[in-house]
């Protein structure tokens, strides 16, 4: 029997604090721009991301920079997401990729956040991806540990995560985002479809090599409706993405 699907977290009056779960390249900075546009809503980019890289000691792009100014135990970082919420605002929107929540972090702060997951094609992502990090492996595109951490909420909440697919939220930006708001118990904002051009100071400092597409954005482009062409070199790797991917596809919130 499938499981029930989650209900709204919380009432009008409490503090909702979501936590976005995506791969690289999934239309997640736009979708944070989208919410941190809205009136009621402070936002975090990717608060893990300064503890993966110096524990994994992987090379990206500004790799000395992020561990020098990020915080680097995870411990803090998971007090801060489910602590007081900046600005005195009602509702904390958290962008995190799903291979950022190693294995050694405590897993109790999701008990106090509402886990959503944002899926994207995963030949999408690669050819996305490769142009900044061209040696990519499965673990960059998080498709795996999505799968892996959509199961753990489940298991956790007794009900079946929210997911929304990042081609069906450009085809249709508002219904999608009326639906996810509903689902979430909030209100709908028309400030969530555009939002100035620009950098933000709430950006990571990685902006500077992943966002200059977002930054020149001010709402959702319409999406490429010819899947691209996967390098001979990555296939192998896609085919084993896209069976994660698909499995939480089929349960993604439709409109």
């Amino acid at each position: 029997m499938p499981m029930r699907r989650a209900e709204p977290p919380h009432s009008p009056l409490e503090p909702l604090r979501i936590a976005m779960w995506s791969g690289p390249r999934n239309l997640s900075t736009a979708l944070l721009r989208s919410f941190e546009n809205r009136a009621d809503t402070a936002v975090v980019d990717e608060p893990f991301y300064a503890h993966y890289l110096r524990v994994t000691g992987l090379d990206h792009p500004g790799r000395d920079e992020i561990v020098a100014m990020g915080e680097t135990d995870w411990r803090k970082v998971t007090r801060h997401l489910v602590g007081p919420i900046p600005g005195g605002h009602t509702m904390f929107y958290q962008k995190h990729m799903t291979h950022h929540l190693l294995p050694v972090i405590e897993r109790d702060f999701l008990d106090r956040v509402t886990s959503v997951f944002l899926l994207r094609d995963p030949r999408e992502v690669l050819v996305s991806y490769v142009r900044t990090r061209p040696n990519v492996t499965l673990e960059d595109l998080g498709v795996r540990e999505q799968a892996g951490l959509f199961d753990e909420v489940a298991a956790r909440t007794g009900a079946t995560p929210l997911a929304l697919d990042a081609n069906d939220l450009l085809r249709d930006p508002e219904a999608h985002l009326r639906a996810l708001c509903e689902a979430l118990g909030i209100p709908f904002s028309e400030r969530m479809l555009r939002w100035p051009p620009g950098p933000r100071p709430t950006d990571g400092v990685w902006a500077k090599h992943w966002y200059a597409s977002v930054e020149a954005s001010t709402g959702f482009e319409p999406p490429r409706e010819r899947r691209p062409s996967v390098p001979a070199e990555h296939r192998a790797l896609v085919e084993e993405a896209m069976a994660h991917h698909e499995r939480l596809h089929a349960l993604r919130l439709r409109v």
